[in-house]
């Protein structure tokens, strides 16, 4: 028997485009087509973000895409998702968020061992145009060294 795939899916425009702050793991309350979806890998996590509606924290624009063989029961790709924590992290989030400047972005979307999907949520900052070039040649520098020690190593 074969090994199960580990099903991972990342946001990378994530951390070139904010800093993140803190980071909690959320439960993720999905339709049966849309866990086939995404054990399928067909998520698209980088437009979307979170947000509070009546002390409960949803996921909006997170792109699931429909199940090839769901039919007439398949869900819709970009329907808003409500996300599982507990109520002491929902409330010291909500609080930050309520700070100028904070908002909160999938950072990856995972299933774990038992089979249930996970979504990665940071609380995020944006940067500036001078902090993105700042990562790019930071990003740059780690590339060239990568290739210095392949090179020579």
């Amino acid at each position: 028997m074969s090994a199960p795939v580990k099903i991972e899916i990342k946001n990378k425009r994530a951390t070139f485009d904010y800093e993140i702050v803190d980071v909690l793991t959320a439960g993720i309350v999905l339709k049966g087509t849309e866990i086939k979806s995404v054990r399928n890998q067909k998520v698209n996590l980088s437009d979307s973000f979170c947000t509070f509606v009546n002390d409960e924290l949803f996921v909006l624009n997170l792109h699931i895409s429909e199940y090839e063989k769901g039919g007439h029961w398949n869900h819709v790709p970009k329907a808003e998702r409500k996300l599982l924590l507990q109520k002491k992290e929902l409330r010291k989030w909500s609080a930050k968020l309520r700070e100028k400047g904070f908002t909160i972005i999938p950072l990856k979307m995972y299933v774990n061992e038992k089979g249930l999907a996970k979504l990665q949520i940071g609380l995020a900052k944006g940067k500036k145009h001078f902090d993105k070039r700042d990562s790019l040649k930071e990003k740059d520098a780690r590339m060239e060294l990568d290739r210095a020690r392949k090179a020579y190593g």
